[in-house]
C-alpha cells in the first residue's frame, strides 16, 4: 500500500492541474479523476487521511471529499 505522503502528493498534483477551472468544475474534475483512475484501496486511504484531518491536502480535494465518500 502507498504511504500517505504519496497519496497526498498525487491528489495535490491532480488538484493543481484543475485549479484553473471554475471552482465547482475544479472540484468535480479532481474528484472524478481520483474516482476513475485510483483503485479502491487508494481512495479509502485518502478518505482515511481526510478523516484524520487531511493535513497537506489541496482544498479542492478536501472540498470534494464528501462526493468521493458517497461513492466509496
Amino acid at each position: 500500500m502507498m504511504h500517505a505522503k504519496d497519496l497526498i502528493r498525487m491528489a495535490n498534483q491532480i488538484a493543481a492541474h484543475f485549479a484553473c477551472f471554475p471552482r465547482d468544475e475544479a472540484v468535480t474534475e479532481t474528484i472524478g479523476h481520483i474516482r476513475d483512475f485510483w483503485e479502491p484501496r487508494m481512495r479509502r486511504a485518502l478518505l482515511d487521511h481526510i478523516d484524520a484531518g487531511g493535513h497537506g491536502l489541496h482544498e479542492l480535494v478536501l472540498h470534494g471529499a464528501e462526493a468521493l465518500r458517497a461513492e466509496a
